[in-house]
């Protein structure tokens, strides 16, 4: 009979061990380098940063899907990319106001994070959820504030695994890192080195290709200290070609199936005469 409380425990730890394994398959999510700039928009002109715009992410395989969020006047967590909607400012107007001024043109009222995330979640297995966080144009403090928010919303719906922050305002990637040092976060600006982003555990640089043609350097740099390159907005071939031949982690693109081709051109092989 003593042996029962032992055998008991041992099948606890296996159970508990298979949940876990489980659960990391759950949230674990295959990874490629196509990342949908504002979501996969442009072929089927969907708005941007719609939900639509981000199933067919998710339906091409996208790595990742990339949104902006702003926050309004009462605190509502949107997904917009401009200041203004409908000629209304976003971060003085209510949520209501915006939502009655307009819809977007495939009919969908102006999407919330909170629904954005939860369609993300969705029967997804393939595409990372990429927030860009605009900076605020009233105060640093509230450019904050909104971050403290969204990562907050991300582990009430327990998205962590599946949602990477980005942003041109270092001070928002640094207060998400005090309050998640897990965190995926990739600096958009091109303003600091990969030593510099590394020191102050911010993962990625996401920077514009400009900046990677001015500091070719920083791209060994990158991989020296394990910072994820990500580059944006990269539309042509050729371009495409030239992040690929530098093995880039992530390029963000409004045309992802173009990207796809460039992929499968370059991972087909050779045939032998």
């Amino acid at each position: 009979m003593r042996l029962l409380p032992i055998l008991l425990a041992a099948a606890s730890f296996v159970s508990c061990s298979s949940s876990e394994k489980a659960s990391k398959a759950r949230t674990a999510l295959p990874e490629n380098v196509v990342v949908a700039h504002r979501g996969a928009w442009k072929k089927n002109s969907l708005p941007h940063n719609s939900i639509a715009a981000l199933r067919q992410a998710i339906a091409l395989k996208c790595g990742g899907a990339e949104f902006d969020v702003r926050m309004t006047a009462d605190d509502s967590l949107v997904l917009h990319h401009d200041a203004t909607f409908n000629k209304l400012p976003v971060e003085e107007s209510t949520y209501s106001e915006l939502v009655a001024s307009s819809r977007l043109s495939n009919g969908e009222k102006l999407p919330t994070l909170r629904e954005y995330l939860l369609a993300g979640m969705e029967n997804n297995a393939s595409t990372k959820l990429v927030c860009e966080i605009k900076p605020s144009g009233i105060s640093k403090e509230r450019g904050k504030d909104v971050a403290a928010k969204i990562v907050k919303l991300v582990h009430e719906l327990r998205a962590q695994q599946q949602v990477e922050y980005i942003s041109f305002d270092y001070g928002i990637l640094l207060k998400i890192v005090e309050l998640n040092p897990t965190a995926t976060t990739q600096y958009l600006q091109g303003n600091k080195t990969p030593e510099q982003l590394a020191a102050d555990g911010i993962k990625g640089a996401d920077y514009n290709q400009n900046v990677y043609r001015k500091h070719p350097e920083w791209i060994e740099s990158a991989k020296k200290h394990k910072i994820t390159l990500n580059v944006w907005t990269v539309n042509k071939a050729e371009d495409m070609d030239w992040f690929l031949a530098n093995n880039f982690d992530f390029i963000t693109t409004d045309e992802p199936e173009l990207l796809f081709e460039r992929l499968n051109q370059k991972t087909a092989p050779v045939s032998v005469p």
